[in-house]
């Protein structure tokens, strides 16, 4: 079980779950949700990566809107809830957010200093752009809607990204799932998979279209990426083809 952390900024304060490992020091990873706030499904992401040894902190994005939000998949109100806080969200505050959750989990206690993302659905789309506009040491994202509204901005990234797609992803039509790997399969620093016959969020714990087969190689291949990035120094290179030595 994890416990609540405050997260200080310039605005105020915001509200984040942390989940800790068994030994120190440890890499951070900042978990970024979906829609519906830092859920139940989130906190499990947390604990399953303080598991496998690293700090996981998840902030709560919908702060400066309805604090506090824990909204259940399976409620059609809460659906209908978290698309209206979706819709008015302001991604580049969410950014600074981002920013600012990056720099305490960099500094927290028992922390290495190394920090890496990872986001899911809007969580993912946070993600490259918070990768592009910060610095951090990796950079995980899972079909994240409207990315290629962005990917102008790819060039801006420098830390090693991997993305993964849902190949029948109904909030992320196929020219954009294209375009996103035709512009990262550009960055030798990038990987993007993606997962034929899955719908979005496959990996989401007890979500309507969890794909058991998908999510254990997506979680696998995430789990050594992150372990590669942040655990081990220097970080793994990359092949002379442009395709990333973890896989």
């Amino acid at each position: 079980m994890g416990d609540q952390i405050s997260i200080p900024t310039s605005d105020g304060e915001f509200m984040a779950y942390r989940a800790a490992p068994r030994a120190w020091p440890a890499p951070t990873v900042v978990v970024l949700q979906e829609l519906f706030g830092v859920n139940a499904d989130m906190r499990q992401t947390c604990d399953e990566l303080a598991e496998l040894g690293f700090i996981a902190i998840c902030p709560d994005l919908f702060w400066r809107q309805q604090p506090g939000t824990d909204l259940d998949v399976r409620s059609e109100a809460d659906w209908q809830k978290g698309l209206a806080l979706y819709g008015a969200f302001d991604r580049d505050l969410g950014v600074r957010d981002v920013a600012d959750t990056v720099r305490f989990g960099k500094s927290i206690r028992g922390a290495s200093g190394r920090i890496g993302l990872l986001g899911y659905c809007l969580g993912g789309l946070m993600t490259f752009l918070s990768a592009a506009r910060n610095d951090v040491d990796a950079a995980v994202a899972f079909h994240g809607a409207d990315t290629e509204k962005y990917l102008g901005e790819a060039r801006n990234i420098n830390a090693p990204v991997l993305m993964h797609l849902a190949g029948e992803d109904e909030f992320m039509p196929a020219a954009a799932r294209h375009a996103i790997t035709a512009t990262l399969s550009e960055m030798p620093i990038a990987q993007v998979f993606t997962y034929e016959g899955c719908q979005h969020a496959f990996t989401r714990h007890n979500g309507v279209h969890f794909d058991a087969e998908a999510a254990a190689l997506a979680n696998r291949r995430t789990h050594t990426f992150l372990t590669a990035m942040l655990q081990t120094y220097p970080k793994p290179g990359v092949d002379a083809s442009g395709t990333s030595s973890i896989c």
